[in-house]
Order: C-alpha cells, then structure tokens, then sequence
C-alpha cells in the first residue's frame, strides 16, 4: 500500500479505478492473481513473512505519469524494488504468474484510471502531474484477498525482519 499517494489519487481511483470501489487502496501490486484463499494457510503465511522479511525497505518517488492503453498510473522511482519483490514470490509460488502470465515484462506501477477514455485520462493526467511528486517509504507488504465482491487485508508483512 502507498498511503502517502492516498490523498492525491485517492478521488481519482474512486471515480474511474473500479479496484478502489472494490475495497483495494492506491497500492503497487507485487504479484496478482496469487494463491486461492483457500490455499492460503499457516504455512503460506510463514513463507510470505520470511519471503519478505529478507528483503529491506526502501524510499520511493512518484514524479511522473505514464500508460498503458487505457490505464493512467504513478511509476515508481526507482522500480527494482518492486520488481525484485515479485520475483521474489514468483520464485516461490511459479504456479502463480504475475497477471496470470498475461504479460512478458511486468512494469511496477501505481494505477490511478482504468479502462477510461483518453480525454479523461489526459484529464486526470494533467490534474496530478501539478501536484507531484509524491514520496513514500516502503517497509512492509500487505496481503488482500478477495470475498468474491470485495478485497480486504489478510497480512501484512514488514521487510527485513531482524
């Protein structure tokens, strides 16, 4: 979760990311789908906490936005961290591909419009492009799961557990 890009997008991702109406703060996605929630149990748990627990948190910027057809988002600066954790899981779980392996380069980002018209991307583009940058530090990961309507969170994981 990026709680600090929560008051600039926070609007924008309620009127046109149907995720944010869906329960899902503005967040980075490490890895999505990712195991049923009936798979996930003590012991997914306890992989995911060492998993991420060797990894260390880290700063990051949001200084510009980019897109993907039809999506406006934030792209992290820098990314690798991101990139790194999702390997990290895909190592782990390779049954669970990141975007059900949709996707040959997975890009770190924070979607702020999704499946929306170019004007109102470019809209919303313009609106946050004055008001950035936006800063956070990342130091823990969260686990949502899906009721079949709504997400909520299930864990949360810090980096670099001593």
């Amino acid at each position: 979760m990026v709680e600090e890009a929560e008051p600039l997008v926070g609007g924008w991702r309620r009127r046109f990311d149907p995720s944010a109406s869906a329960g899902v703060p503005a967040h980075v996605t490490v890895l999505v789908p990712f195991l049923d929630v009936a798979r996930i149990d003590t012991a997914v748990i306890h992989d995911l906490r060492a998993l991420f627990g060797r990894h260390s948190p880290f700063a990051v910027r949001f200084d510009a936005c980019r897109r993907f057809p039809d999506v406006l988002y934030l792209a992290p600066t820098p990314d690798q961290p991101f990139r790194a954790l999702t390997e990290a899981v895909v190592a782990r779980w390779p049954e669970a591909p990141p975007y059900g392996g949709q996707f040959k380069e997975v890009i770190p980002h924070l979607t702020v419009a999704h499946d929306q018209q170019g004007q109102v991307l470019d809209e919303v583009e313009t609106a946050l492009t004055v008001r950035l940058p936006v800063t956070a530090d990342v130091a823990s990961v969260s686990l949502f799961v899906c009721d079949g309507e709504l997400w909520h969170p299930y864990a949360e994981f810090p980096l670099l557990v001593a």
